[in-house]
C-alpha cells in the first residue's frame, strides 16, 4: 500500500507562487502515474495535473495549463506541483494520489494540503 503525504501549502496573495510536494512509501515500485487533485468549499474534487513513472506524458486540467508544472523524482519517489500566477479560484485543498497502471483509477490519496490565494 503507497503511502502519500504532501506538503508545501499556505496562504499566498494573487500571481504569487508555490511548490506543493508529495511524498510516496510504501510499495513505490508499483507506481505507474502520480496526480494532483483539489477540492473546493462545497465543490467536488476535480484533476488538476499527471504525470506518468518517465515523466515524458503529462497531463493538465484547462484552468491550470500554463501555470502549473507537475514533475516526479523518481528517486526520492516525490512529485511536486509549481503553481505560479496563482488565482483565488485556485484556492482549495489539494491531494495527491496514484495510479499502479494506465487503467486503473487514482488511489491512495493523502490528507490534502490547503492553499488559499487572496486578491
Amino acid at each position: 500500500q503507497v503511502h502519500l503525504v504532501e506538503s508545501g501549502g499556505g496562504s499566498v496573495q494573487v500571481g504569487d507562487s508555490l511548490r506543493l510536494s508529495c511524498a510516496a512509501s510504501g510499495g513505490t515500485s508499483s507506481i505507474y502515474a502520480m496526480g494532483w487533485f483539489r477540492q473546493a468549499p462545497g465543490k467536488e474534487r476535480e484533476f488538476v495535473a499527471g504525470v506518468v513513472s518517465h515523466a515524458s506524458s503529462r497531463s493538465y486540467a484547462d484552468s491550470v495549463q500554463g501555470r502549473f508544472t507537475i514533475s516526479r523524482d523518481i528517486r526520492s519517489n516525490t512529485a511536486y506541483l509549481q503553481m505560479n500566477s496563482l488565482k483565488p479560484e485556485d484556492t482549495a485543498v489539494y491531494y495527491c494520489a496514484v495510479k499502479v497502471t494506465k487503467m486503473s483509477s487514482f488511489g491512495s490519496w493523502g490528507q490534502g494540503t490547503q492553499v488559499t490565494v487572496s486578491s
